[in-house]
């Protein structure tokens, strides 16, 4: 159970305060209601962009690391196609730092062609090194684009191409980042050593004063249902063939989510699941596979990729994995199985709550989504789903016409014999 209380600025900044005095620690995380989503479709890579520019100077601040560090403390920074997350930990005493540091970041960045220009730079390096020059580093970009045809979903967090980033104004940044970067558009949560009273005044002080921005009116696009079977087949220049299967799931807050969930371990959680045991250690098609969700706030994705053993083709896991997928749709599973993967994500949902840094930032998310509190009842909702619920899930949501895939070759190479 995470106590917590709420209260909110005339500003529109949202603050939450869980206390937590068995350590000297305070753990300080400003979640930003902006992603990739929120981009242009050809200007995008922005959310990325500024996950980096924030840590380049802000109007009254030269360096943010230093400060950090010296106050005794560590920060970083997480973007997705949904929010833009920042933390700072560092002991109670010091927590004045923080406060110091993420308002006046948040009141301006310093605005300097010369920290542009450097993370820019820093940017498409990052791009080339992580989706260019790496085996399979372009593996969602293809996805997203197979998977989605409207949603902003359709391209990556780090960005379409390169050039969205080189191409970059400083009007382009100073537009996005006054739109987003709003004390009405973000999350403030503390959680440690602290008492709620000391953090309202706290928070008064250091961001009450900075202006709300303007209303924000999201009309993004609904992805339409997927009524047909599709693949592409990309070769390129990895040791292995891959194959990449995706299906449409609802979003974040839907309550079919957490069966969808369920049903991803059950394919694909640990050495006892159904697609390890069976393909990988029985009939050992695969050198690796894996399935998982997307967990986005807007309808997601259910993911299954795996690598084939040398001799064996594309086209054979493809109807082994299919073999698996009917199975669990046509048979109810135990209720031993579907307790055994309860079991699991109960001691996940467990770990994730150690440590006051996981419990701000999760916090900060479920606020995002629309109730903290959630986050205390989450596991409940998981050990009320039934085998009958999974089997339904599954016969939605693991269709032919619901699936995307992508057949990932690796490039043949001719040897010359001379």
């Amino acid at each position: 159970m995470i106590d917590f209380e709420r209260f909110e600025l005339e500003n529109g900044l949202r603050v939450l305060v869980h206390q937590d005095k068995s350590t000297p620690m305070v753990a300080v995380n400003l979640l930003y209601n902006v992603g990739s989503k929120d981009e242009d479709a050809e200007k995008t890579g922005f959310a990325h962009l500024f996950e980096h520019l924030m840590f380049s100077g802000s109007q009254h601040i030269e360096d943010f690391d230093d400060p950090v560090q010296m106050a005794g403390g560590d920060s970083n920074a997480f973007t997705n196609s949904d929010i833009t997350n920042f933390y700072i930990s560092l002991p109670a005493a010091n927590i004045e730092t923080a406060f110091w540091l993420e308002s006046d970041r948040m009141l301006g960045l310093s605005f300097s062609q010369k920290g542009l220009d450097i993370q820019r730079k820093v940017v498409v390096e990052e791009f080339k090194e992580t989706c260019l020059n790496r085996p399979y580093g372009d593996v969602w970009h293809h996805l997203a684009d197979l998977a989605y045809k409207e949603h902003p979903y359709r391209w990556p967090t780090i960005g379409k191409v390169p050039k969205h980033i080189e191409d970059a104004t400083m009007d382009d940044v100073k537009t996005f980042f006054y739109k987003y970067y709003r004390p009405n558009n973000a999350i403030l949560v503390v959680a440690g050593d602290v008492n709620v009273d000391d953090i309202r005044q706290l928070s008064q002080k250091w961001f009450g004063d900075i202006p709300a921005g303007a209303t924000i009116q999201r009309n993004l696009p609904t992805e339409p249902p997927q009524v047909l079977f599709q693949r592409r087949i990309n070769e390129c220049n990895v040791p292995l063939d891959a194959l990449y299967m995706t299906f449409h799931i609802p979003e974040r807050t839907h309550p079919d989510y957490y069966k969808v969930d369920l049903l991803s371990d059950i394919l694909a959680n640990g050495r006892s699941s159904r697609l390890y045991r069976r393909l990988l250690k029985e009939q050992k098609l695969f050198t690796s596979i894996d399935a998982y969700i997307t967990g986005n706030v807007d309808p997601g994705l259910l993911i299954i990729e795996g690598k084939p053993t040398e001799g064996v083709t594309l086209e054979q896991c493809e109807a082994a994995i299919w073999e698996e997928l009917d199975l669990l749709k046509n048979e109810i599973l135990e209720a031993d199985e579907l307790q055994k993967i309860k079991n699991k994500v109960e001691s996940t949902l467990v770990f994730s709550e150690e440590g006051i840094l996981n419990k701000a930032i999760n916090l900060a998310f479920f606020e995002h989504i629309g109730d903290a509190e959630l986050i205390n009842r989450e596991s409940e909702i998981y050990q009320t789903i039934t085998v009958e619920d999974i089997h339904s899930i599954a016969n939605q949501i693991l269709t032919k016409e619901n699936c995307s895939e992508l057949f990932y070759k690796a490039k043949q190479v001719e040897v010359v014999v001379s």
